[in-house]
C-alpha cells in the first residue's frame, strides 16, 4: 500500500459579514486553523457594498501561502 501527502502551497479563502467586526472575526479564526497546516497570509483583499436594503455588506479575499521551512 503506497501512502503519498501532498503539501499544500497556496490556499485562497472568501469570506462575508454584514459588518467589520464580524469579519474580522471570521478571518482570524481561518489564520489560526491555517497555522496549522503551516500557511500564513500572503495577501489580503477587501471590499464593501450596500445591499439592496441600504445595510453595508462587507468581502474579503485572503491568500494563504506556505511558509519557508
Amino acid at each position: 500500500m503506497n501512502f503519498h501527502l501532498d503539501i499544500i502551497e497556496d490556499k485562497i479563502e472568501f469570506f462575508e459579514a454584514d459588518n467589520l467586526r464580524t469579519l474580522e472575526k471570521k478571518i482570524n479564526e481561518q489564520i489560526d486553523i491555517n497555522k496549522g497546516i503551516f500557511l500564513g497570509v500572503y495577501s489580503v483583499s477587501h471590499q464593501m457594498a450596500i445591499s439592496d436594503n441600504g445595510r453595508p455588506y462587507f468581502t474579503a479575499v485572503v491568500h494563504f501561502k506556505a511558509k519557508n521551512r
